[in-house]
């Protein structure tokens, strides 16, 4: 049979665009279709546009500490529109070259919303039906919204960065990453942020001593973290303001409810039901090793599929897919010793097994620390410490696990995280030298 596109992509992400662009370089014929901006969740509503917001809201702090280093600083002031419009543009600039990039790998963008319509036929939001020999599901996920009256009051990551004045208060609902994420921007931008969650703990997937440390940081520069709170209803009162419930009578006024409580698959009215493509209870597609779904011709890669909901990781797989089906280099990914990291403030990053996690499957297990203030700290006047640890295998002296918090955790992880992959031991670390004066010797010093 003759088909109009060996590939089509539905859902222009992270994952849908190196796939589309790697199958074309092997000679595939593709198309993708994109129902609102070419992208995906990072670059337009995620990770690049908040990391951007992270860095505007460090200015803070940053000309706060600049007086100690000599700077006068007064009479410096905040102006949200600036921010938000110029970090708006730099998503443009990004969706351009997105755009590009798949234009020059001659790939055909059908910029509308696509749906499977049986099987190796998608059907395009204008009704045009198009064939393909393999379809790609790569719609990402979705913010989710919780089942509770006043819900329509709140809003999600999606619509946070489209704000057009920062609210007076703030609360957060959430204890994932996105969660304290723009808890650390709006506290720095002065907004009166209260960051709440139903459960007794934060971050539950990095190690709890690491998390214990933000929770702590986090409260001192005026975070109201409250634990237990059931958040059964939000009213909206007279003056245009919110009452967020706490189920226990400890209700909080605010003028903003954000949340940031997960997300989920998106593959609604997708057609992978009628179709038979089989989905997890949360409506993940479910795939193998080398991204196939039960459906002959129907892959998926990303967060779609719920596996790993990071941007880096949809990458290597919608290579990987592209490889295995028109590179005839059959090729899986290796989910193990994936970085992470958590743009608080201060940040926190870790790599491989928690202190938890260790002793729970290898049971002889050393643990080295150092708790320290960074330099910059020191002359700045300011008490906040950094903790690094390392998770050590005591049969094979291999470093298992290394987790941060402090400044600039993220870009001093991202290397150690290489050691980490490659199964080095403690001893190799030791025999390193110390780069001085850096916060990434601790590294290399912890006894």
């Amino acid at each position: 049979m003759a088909f109009d596109y060996d590939l089509f992509v539905i859902g222009a992400g992270s994952g849908g665009v190196r796939a589309a662009r790697i199958a074309s370089s092997h000679g595939a014929r593709v198309a993708v279709a994109e129902e609102y901006r070419v992208g995906g969740t990072c670059v337009i509503r995620g990770c690049v546009p908040k990391k951007l917001l992270v860095y505007g809201s460090h200015f803070a702090e940053d000309l706060a500490d600049a007086q100690r280093f000599g700077w006068n600083t007064t009479g410096a002031t905040f102006d949200w529109p600036t921010l938000r419009d110029n970090v708006a543009s730099e998503v443009d600039r990004l969706e351009g070259l997105y755009g590009q990039t798949l234009g020059n790998a001659k790939v055909e963008i059908f910029r509308q919303r696509a749906v499977i319509a049986g099987p190796n036929l998608v059907r395009l939001a204008d009704g045009t039906e198009v064939s393909a020999a393999n379809i790609l599901i790569a719609t990402g996920a979705w913010p989710s919204i919780p089942d509770i009256p006043g819900a329509e009051f709140g809003i999600t990551s999606n619509e946070v960065f489209h704000l057009q004045q920062l609210p007076k208060r703030a609360v957060i609902a959430g204890a994932g990453y996105i969660a304290n994420e723009f808890a650390g921007i709006f506290n720095e931008l002065g907004v009166e942020v209260t960051l709440v969650t139903r459960g007794d703990k934060m971050l539950r997937s990095y190690d709890q001593e690491i998390v214990e440390k933000l929770v702590g940081i986090s409260r001192e520069k005026g975070i109201d973290i409250r634990f237990n709170f059931k958040c059964p209803a939000i009213r909206q009162q007279a003056d245009g303001s919110f009452m967020v419930e706490s189920g226990d009578g400890a209700d909080v006024e605010t003028d903003l409810v954000l949340f940031a409580i997960g997300r989920v698959p998106k593959t609604k009215d997708l057609g992978l039901e009628a179709l038979g493509v089989a989905l997890d209870k949360d409506g993940a597609v479910i795939v193998d090793e080398y991204n196939r779904t039960n459906v002959a011709g129907v892959f998926a890669v990303g967060d779609v599929t719920n596996r790993v909901q990071l941007t880096p990781v949809a990458i290597r797989e919608g290579h990987a897919f592209a490889d295995t089906v028109f590179g005839k280099n059959p090729r899986t990914i290796d989910y193990g010793a994936i970085p992470t990291a958590v743009f608080s403030n201060p940040p926190i990053a870790g790599v491989g097994l928690t202190e938890e996690e260790a002793r729970a499957t290898l049971g002889d297990v050393k643990v080295y620390k150092s708790d320290f203030r960074a330099m910059k700290n020191v002359l700045a006047g300011r008490n906040e410490r950094a903790l690094y640890k390392m998770i050590v295998d005591g049969k094979t002296d291999k470093v298992v696990g290394l987790h941060l918090i402090g400044p600039d955790s993220a870009e001093i992880l991202q290397a150690a995280a290489i050691a980490v992959k490659a199964g080095l031991t403690k001893q190799a670390f030791d025999d390193t030298v110390a780069l001085h004066p850096s916060m990434a010797e601790e590294l290399v010093l912890m006894k």
